[in-house]
């Protein structure tokens, strides 16, 4: 008898649009039948145009939301999102260590769609050397990931060797995600330390692509508190993600990137 469904803890940011960070992970939980849990590390002021404001969370009050959701409810995976200061990325360190958390999916999240930037300088060299040794697998997209290994990617041939540079600075698992590349085929690729695995799809067509990343992280923790293998919970999160923006195409939320539908598995 299951007496609880899958816990996930999303820690991350709140998007006042509703589109991303934590609004977006909850959503994306519930429907796919997880329990969704939070710790809000900032909140900002946006919407489908852009990001207004943003005010960081004391790294204390962090730390006591995880505290309070772990000793309590319990958690079988966690999605990490928007990070942005060091001494944040620390707490959620050591967080992790404390409370033993496994099953950690890490979503850097440095730069909303709309192109405002969302984390500071200073924060990733320790998002580097604190989370990636931590995390069972990062999801960073392609402008991201280019930042971390000092140089742009600028194809599909080059996301094996930027994954083996992102393991080497201490990720066990690396999905690097091909939704930022030219082209009607796009290719997102997993290398782990069972191997690469690769996975190709038409682009669709939406303007509304807002919180595709956090969605994306969020349906992977969501899989792995299932127990899914770590190939088996993106196969599947690419599949809701996929569906979730074609389910979206006809909307026209905002006036910018407008954002998923993240019920349609619910209606179906």
């Amino acid at each position: 008898m299951n007496l609880h469904p899958p816990r996930v803890l999303s820690i991350a940011g709140s998007d006042s649009g509703g589109g991303a960070g934590i609004q977006a992970d909850l959503k994306t939980m519930s429907a796919l039948g997880c329990f969704g849990m939070t710790a809000i590390t900032a909140i900002t002021a946006q919407n489908t145009q852009g990001v207004r404001a943003i005010q960081a969370l004391p790294p204390a009050l962090l730390e006591q939301q995880i505290d309070a959701v772990v000793e309590d409810i319990g958690v079988d995976a966690v999605k990490i999102g928007m990070l942005h200061d060091p001494e944040v990325v620390r707490a959620v360190a050591r967080a992790i260590d404390r409370h033993r958390l496994e099953r950690v999916v890490l979503d850097p999240v440095m730069v909303a769609t709309s192109g405002d930037r969302l984390i500071a300088q200073d924060t990733v060299a320790v998002l580097v050397a604190e989370l990636f040794p931590r995390a069972t697998v990062i999801t960073p997209n392609l402008d991201e990931a280019g930042w971390f290994v000092g140089h742009a990617i600028a194809d599909a041939d080059a996301l094996e060797g930027a994954a083996h540079e992102l393991r080497a600075m201490g990720a066990r698992g690396v999905l690097l995600k091909g939704g930022h590349l030219s082209g009607p085929v796009l290719t997102d690729l997993l290398l782990d330390g069972s191997g690469v695995a690769r996975w190709s799809g038409e682009r669709i067509d939406t303007p509304n692509t807002h919180g595709t990343g956090c969605t994306l992280s969020s349906a992977i923790a969501c899989g792995l508190a299932r127990g899914d293998t770590l190939r088996e919970a993106v196969a599947a999160a690419r599949e809701y993600v996929r569906a979730a923006l074609r389910a979206s195409a006809g909307w026209r939320l905002g006036h910018g990137h407008g954002p998923l539908d993240h019920g349609w598995a619910q209606r179906r």
